[in-house]
């Protein structure tokens, strides 16, 4: 008898297995995804920046400082506290940028915010406030409208870079002090990172460059110059030179003619002329007349005439014309004056001196970008000339309401108590800054060379591009000396304003266009565009937004919650039905 055996097929999967296979299918399929996410992430960084401006997007120059950083730098942040809204932007502003600095200098950089408001009792409070103080942290009244109010908060918008053990402050809000408190907050926005990375590089051991501060021809003292010549001391290697006791400038990176009053020879033309057109950095502050206050002081008037300081065909050479003539500003500062007695003493006043320009209209070039107003004296007007291959950038001008007088010029101190006619000041925007670069021909070109029968070639195989910047204003990095001591005060301070211009701010932005290599100082250029809310509008439609902001997540949470609902039971329904 034969027995047959069927094979009996596996009974099918229920459906409640398939689902909880698929579920399982689908709970492994993400964690692999999430896993492979993770391994790549390890191992390739990137950021997303979807701003229109690239306002978190860092320089390539910031980010190989920060990646370079071979000593801990750490950042102590004193802006922090309980601000108004306008004044939490400028924080929030400052943790997104250390943030990012945090990304490429890793474990090298770190930074702290200090609240100097947040002690115990008040007394604890201006304690610290003292300790701040003494250390340069000047605290800053701050004003803002939130709501239709005026809001005013003191705050110590500063930071403290600290690399290596060697410290430097920081100011943190910078900015037109002419412009609203919200776009100042904006321009303070603006230059954060430039700011901050700048003050990493200056404290960070490496060569420093080398400036010549040139001497011999009755240019600006030690003391005149006393507060800009330790500024850049900060950064760079400064010396004096006397160019009749040198061969060449070749061991300089860059020199600084300040205020000349003595004629240069043709063999120190030539000297300065050949260190420019082979890639040698320049700084002039020049006056075209001579202005004698002592004179004027003890007569009472006295003639500005023309200086002859033999440099006048270099400039041209090089595409710029200094003009024999000063600039009268009716957007001026002021000069003390006698106006009567009171009792037997002299009653002195500040009076407008149209002769003393404030200058708060600048190119949106990095070295003037987002500056505060400076400080002019006696300055005359600038033209440029066709020069080949060099470009030429009007860095700041005069305002509008000018009157350029040509030399001989009449200067008198009693002209200050003269109320100014308007209708003279008609000349317009007068340039009194220009930065060159490019190329340089050689003034010297097809000619010999001073003191000598050698021939100078029109072409140098020497020769490299250059950048030289010249002011109109001898004055410009002159600083007032404190009677009692004996030295400088800060460069821009102006004793009868009570006010300091950003004249060393300027001439420091200026040095390190010339000089940086890496350019980080194109970080200054740097944009954030300023998008303010209709504020008639904002009022009006206040109660509107606040309900749809609050009540439309809620709507939209119940209907995803009722879809879904109604899909599951749909869904088990049909199952039910199989």
């Amino acid at each position: 008898m034969e027995t047959t055996i069927h094979d009996t097929p596996p009974a099918a999967p229920t459906p409640a297995a398939s689902r909880k296979r698929a579920d399982w299918l689908r709970f492994a399929a993400v964690l692999g995804a999430l896993l492979l996410l993770n391994f790549i992430g390890q191992r390739l960084f990137f950021r997303l920046d979807l701003t229109e401006e690239k306002r978190y997007t860092m320089a390539p120059a910031t980010k190989q400082l920060l990646s370079d950083l071979k000593q801990p730098a750490t950042i102590t942040v004193y802006l922090t506290g309980d601000f108004p809204p306008a004044f939490r932007r400028l924080e929030q502003g400052v943790r997104e940028t250390l943030n990012e600095f945090k990304v490429y200098g890793g474990a090298n950089l770190n930074y702290i915010f200090i609240d100097p408001s947040a002690a115990s009792t008040e007394a604890n409070r201006n304690k610290f406030y003292q300790l701040l103080f003494k250390k340069g942290l000047k605290p800053t009244n701050l004003g803002a409208t939130e709501n239709g109010k005026r809001v005013e908060k003191i705050i110590f918008p500063w930071a403290v870079v600290d690399v290596g053990g060697r410290t430097k402050n920081v100011l943190l809000l910078r900015g037109s002090q002419t412009a609203s408190p919200e776009v100042r907050l904006n321009q303070s926005l603006e230059g954060l990172e430039y700011e901050l990375a700048s003050t990493i590089r200056n404290l960070t051991p490496g060569r420093r460059k080398r400036i010549g501060v040139v001497e011999g021809h009755g240019e600006l003292t030690n003391t005149e110059a006393g507060d800009m010549l330790g500024a850049w001391q900060q950064q760079y290697d400064v010396y004096r030179v006397t160019l009749g006791q040198v061969p060449d400038l070749r061991s300089l990176d860059a020199i600084v003619v300040a205020q000349p009053k003595q004629p240069y020879s043709e063999t120190e033309k030539f000297k300065l002329d050949q260190f420019i057109t082979q890639g040698g950095r320049a700084l002039f502050f020049v006056d075209a007349l001579r202005v004698d206050l002592d004179s004027v002081s003890r007569n009472g008037a006295s003639l500005a005439t023309p200086y002859n300081l033999n440099l006048d065909d270099l400039f041209f050479k090089y595409g710029l014309r200094l003009n024999p003539n000063l600039v009268l500003d009716l957007n001026s500062g002021q000069i003390p004056l006698v106006t009567g007695m009171e009792g037997n003493k002299p009653k002195i006043e500040p009076m407008p001196w149209q002769l003393y320009p404030l200058v708060n209209k600048f190119s949106p070039h990095p070295i003037t970008r987002n500056l505060d107003a400076v400080y002019l004296k006696f300055a005359g007007n600038l033209d440029t000339v066709k020069a080949v291959g060099v470009r030429k950038t009007a860095l700041m001008t005069t305002s509008r309401y000018t009157r350029v007088l040509p030399a001989p010029v009449p200067i008198n101190f009693n002209d200050a108590r003269l109320e100014p006619n308007p209708k003279l000041f008609q000349k317009g925007f007068q340039p009194v800054a220009y930065l060159l670069e490019g190329q340089f021909q050689s003034l010297f070109a097809n000619r010999t060379r001073p003191g000598t029968m050698q021939f100078q070639p029109e072409k140098n195989p020497q020769a490299r591009p250059s950048k030289i910047l010249v002011i109109s204003d001898g004055d410009f990095i002159r600083s007032e000396i404190d009677q009692k001591t004996g030295r400088p005060f800060r460069l821009g301070f102006d004793r009868l304003a009570n006010t300091e211009f950003a004249n060393r701010e300027l001439v420091l932005n200026a040095t390190d266009y010339l000089l940086d290599d890496t350019g980080l100082i194109s970080v200054r250029g740097k944009q954030i565009t300023l998008r303010p809310l209709d504020k008639v509008r904002l009022a009006e439609e206040r109660r509107r937004w606040q309900f749809l902001n609050l009540g439309a997540p809620l709507v939209l949470l119940g209907l995803f919650g009722a879809v879904r609902a109604w899909r599951r039971k749909r869904r088990y329904a049909s199952f039910a039905a199989a």
